[in-house]
């Protein structure tokens, strides 16, 4: 498989991404080991964990992802030479006190603080791409539509370069080799990658966003400001928490036909999220039926799309199996023909961004 620069960094990586925030939670250690040793040999080299993972987040499993894939590491000599290697350091808790105490901050301390825990947990001496989780400010993110001026402040600037402050000591210190961000919007891209050129700060790489057919959101604007500023868009939940697998088509999050080890029917905090609305269900029946109908299977639909934008730098595919990953990797090898790409459009254009 071919590899992708991510931004102006000297990081490349496959256009396919294991995300790993199954592991801990609906993945158990030994398989998820399996999983990782068989997307090697796929030939993906790019791997995704935060500290917040496993997902759904709770106090139990807090830190449990990044601590499989480390134990991976130290239990298969050489493996961690053979990956690019990204985690996150999780933005304000948001409701989880398990987080920096329920701090709703993310000040520099908390960085370096939060990656010394992530290089023993994962049993590294360097992170390959060091990412900020979610954004200090106050933001329309996981499902928000729209900003709110009153709950903004005049610091964020100074937040912006306090934390670029702290992974450039990171950089220095030779702990992290290049950094990112993650549920970013136009203004934070501009203004981290702004402040680091004004003050010889760490370049921004990459953004990690959702974007699939239900949330094409990045098209409309920031997509522009990353292809201008040569940053790199990481792909996430490119199969809508499995919307876009047509698991659900026949009778909805709860029905028989689902798996009982589906997400949205296994966890009633994600059908709370933007993936359980009703409009983003109809919406994914009618990709689903439009692959159907031109002799792909829903996943092969939703992944090629990501996998042929220009838009996207790689791709970032959860896997519960071995069975799954190679279903995704193997959509590598599709592509979608004009015809299929109107029809994706029009579509669109009817329903928008139901899981924006």
């Amino acid at each position: 498989m071919k590899t992708i620069a991510l931004g102006r960094s000297d990081l490349h990586v496959t256009p396919i991404c294991l995300g790993t925030m199954t592991f801990g939670e609906q993945v158990n250690e030994t398989d998820a080991h399996q999983i990782l040793t068989h997307a090697l040999a796929r030939g993906v080299n790019f791997l995704d964990t935060a500290e917040m993972y496993a997902v759904p987040p709770k106090a139990e499993t807090f830190n449990a992802t990044e601590t499989i894939i480390g134990n991976y590491f130290a239990a298969n000599q050489g493996a961690r030479a053979q990956w690019v290697v990204a985690t996150k350091v999780a933005g304000p808790s948001r409701g989880m006190p398990w987080i920096r105490g329920g701090s709703i901050d993310l000040s520099g301390a908390d960085i370096i603080r939060a990656c010394e825990g992530s290089l023993q947990r994962l049993q590294t001496d360097v992170i390959d791409l060091y990412q900020i989780h979610w954004p200090t400010r106050a933001t329309p993110m996981f499902g928000g539509l729209y900003f709110q001026p009153q709950e903004s402040t005049s610091e964020v600037t100074d937040k912006i370069h306090e934390q670029l402050v702290a992974l450039g000591q990171l950089v220095q210190a030779g702990k992290i080799r290049a950094v990112g961000l993650s549920n970013e919007t136009p203004f934070g891209v501009h203004e981290f990658v702004r402040l680091s050129e004004q003050h010889n700060l760490p370049r921004v790489a990459t953004v990690q966003n959702a974007y699939s057919l239900l949330n094409r959101s990045d098209e409309n604007g920031l997509d522009e400001m990353m292809h201008m500023l040569d940053v790199s868009l990481l792909a996430y939940s490119p199969l809508a928490f499995g919307l876009l697998t047509g698991k659900y088509d026949a009778d909805g999050l709860m029905g028989a036909s689902a798996p009982d080890e589906a997400r949205l029917k296994k966890f009633a905090s994600m059908r709370k999220q933007r993936w359980g609305r009703a409009e983003a269900l109809e919406t994914a029946k009618r990709y689903n039926q439009l692959a159907r109908a031109h002799g792909l299977s829903p996943t092969q639909l939703a992944l090629a799309f990501c996998y042929q934008k220009w838009q996207v730098a790689s791709t970032i595919i959860g896997v519960t199996s071995i069975a799954q990953l190679d279903e995704c990797v193997d959509a590598y090898e599709v592509t979608l023909s004009d015809e299929i790409l109107k029809a994706i459009d029009a579509i669109r254009w009817q329903y928008r961004d139901p899981a924006q």
